[in-house]
């Protein structure tokens, strides 16, 4: 039997753009640029040529310039042909004067730059011959990722700095993402003075900033055209409040508001920002409130922002309410609270609503779904269940016990899950070793410090669960040796020896039980 032999000239346009599809588009340009006319028409195309990476990402999440050999031939070759149809660059600082000097860009509109240090990214609008007249002009959409990992005075410092440098540059400016990175630290702060910078063409701001008054000066009327606005505020309290901003907002369109910290100030400080916001069409809000009178519903929402804003028609937001009552106060029940959720905007509401009588408080949770956030947070057996693809952090809490069929609904609930936290002192009252083995296949952390020794044995005895490899596992020594029958125990042999036990103490103390039992060991002092 002979058999054909297809080459990739012998496939249609429409495999092989498919084909091409699938690989990075930067070395299918590099690679097939120039082989001959057919396939110099395809990847020359818009797919391949309107948007180019033009740097590397290595697997600490470092940047790097294109190797030596392959810049070159981009400059002095690929970027002259296609320029015309370059429309984004995501660029690096140090190849980003040969780039932007290799050709000219008539198309260009949108500039990715990406730093690893925030001294490099101050480097490129400190400096006169990084981005020529033109380029300055045309660029209208602006992305500053700095990968830079320092906490400092400094640091923060030269960050604010930056971003009021960014608009003497590019003057023309509509779209500005300046919170790209997830590293929170990266933060505006403008401290008690009100910044000067100010842009009349600015529509779409992205940012973080340190504190509520942070938010408030970016809010005064600096920016007269915004009307997209997120901004995720690491705090909000009432000192913020030092900025009396009282202007109407009647231009801003998009409005989203993230804060992981609790705030008492939500009466004093939120709800009078959302007021200004009377035109807003679009409204996303992650909130964690303290409060020790009264509580947040559906009811609530409705009256304060809802009904007022007549032109709302997008709603989404994920709050979490701890409340600190008087035992004499009757809270609702859990179906009466879901109740008050009822004919918002038609969007589907998840609500559940814990009391947690020991520590003398209640923890309402309600959030529109789907859910976008990557994290959820305090998880107890209220959980209302549902498949959660996005979410890769998750933390368990609750006074009440966790069982095994509750772990198996967490499992199946967070298919993506990477971390996991369990807060329980309660003892397990169900043995259920009916269940089948319960899988972990992305998680990488594990923290089971405050939890009770059930959970240990949970999640490393082999017939309850099958952890990955090189789980880092955080865990009391004391529960570690109770489960484990002082390190002889078979049952919890296997994912013992798997995981990466991370531990505070220093482990030569430890037997040798120890050292033979757990084969990967942190040392976390």
């Amino acid at each position: 039997m002979e058999y054909s032999r297809i080459q990739l000239d012998d496939l249609p346009d429409e495999i092989l753009l498919i084909i091409f599809e699938k690989l990075n588009k930067l070395s299918v340009l590099y690679s097939l640029a120039g082989v001959n006319k057919r396939l110099n028409v395809i990847v020359h195309s818009p797919n391949f040529t309107s948007r180019l990476n033009l740097l590397r990402c290595l697997s600490d999440h470092s940047i790097r310039s294109l190797p030596k050999r392959r810049l070159e031939r981009f400059c002095s070759q690929l970027l002259p042909e296609i320029h015309h149809k370059i429309k984004w660059l995501n660029l690096e600082p140090i190849s980003i004067k040969r780039i932007l000097l290799s050709t000219t860009y008539p198309a260009l509109y949108g500039l990715g730059l990406y730093c690893n240090n925030i001294e490099d990214a101050m480097s490129l609008f400190t400096s006169d011959t990084t981005f020529n007249h033109t380029v300055k002009n045309q660029i209208s959409s602006l992305v500053i990722n700095i990968r830079e990992n320092i906490n400092s005075n400094s640091s923060q410092c030269f960050y604010t700095n930056l971003f009021s440098l960014i608009f003497t540059t590019f003057l023309n400016l509509q779209y500005f993402n300046f919170a790209q990175s997830s590293l929170h630290h990266q933060r505006l702060s403008f401290g008690l003075s009100s910044p000067t910078l100010i842009s009349s063409s600015l529509l779409e701001l992205n940012v973080r900033v340190q504190d509520f008054t942070d938010c408030l000066h970016l809010l005064d009327g600096r920016f007269s055209q915004l009307r997209t606005f997120r901004v995720d505020v690491y705090r909000i309290f009432s000192a913020s409040s030092r900025t009396n901003n009282k202007v109407k907002l009647p231009d801003l369109k998009s409005f989203s508001l993230h804060c992981d910290m609790r705030t008492h100030a939500y009466d004093e400080l939120i709800m009078p920002l959302l007021r200004r916001m009377l035109n807003l069409e679009t409204l996303d809000l992650h909130l964690n409130l303290d409060f020790n009178t009264g509580f947040i519903d559906g009811n609530h929402l409705k009256e304060n922002i809802v009904n007022p804003m007549l032109r709302l028609n997008k709603f989404t937001f994920n709050i979490c309410l701890f409340n600190y009552l008087p035992h004499e106060i009757d809270l609702p029940s859990n179906d009466e609270f879901q109740n008050t959720f009822n004919n918002i905007l038609d969007h589907q509401i998840i609500s559940c609503l814990d009391y947690f009588h020991e520590s003398h408080y209640s923890y309402f949770h309600f959030y529109t779904f789907p859910y976008t956030l990557k994290s959820y947070d305090n998880i107890t057996n209220n959980f209302p269940g549902g498949l959660f693809d996005y979410v890769h952090t998750i933390s368990l809490h609750d006074e009440r016990p966790f069982e095994s069929d509750f772990f198996l609904r967490i499992a199946l609930s967070f298919p993506s899950m990477t971390s996991l936290t369990v807060i329980n002192q309660q003892p397990q009252k169900n043995d259920n070793q009916y269940l089948s083995i319960i899988k972990y296949p992305h998680l990488k952390v594990l923290n089971l410090i405050e939890a009770n020794d059930d959970y240990v044995e949970q999640f490393l005895v082999d017939n309850k669960c099958d952890l990955p490899n090189y789980v880092c596992l955080y865990a009391k020594i004391e529960s570690l040796t109770t489960v484990t029958h002082n390190f002889t125990r078979d049952a919890t042999r296997i994912n013992c020896s798997k995981v990466n036990y991370t531990s505070f103490d220093d482990v030569s103390s430890f037997s040798k039980d120890f050292r033979k039992y757990f084969l990967h060991v942190d040392i976390d002092m």
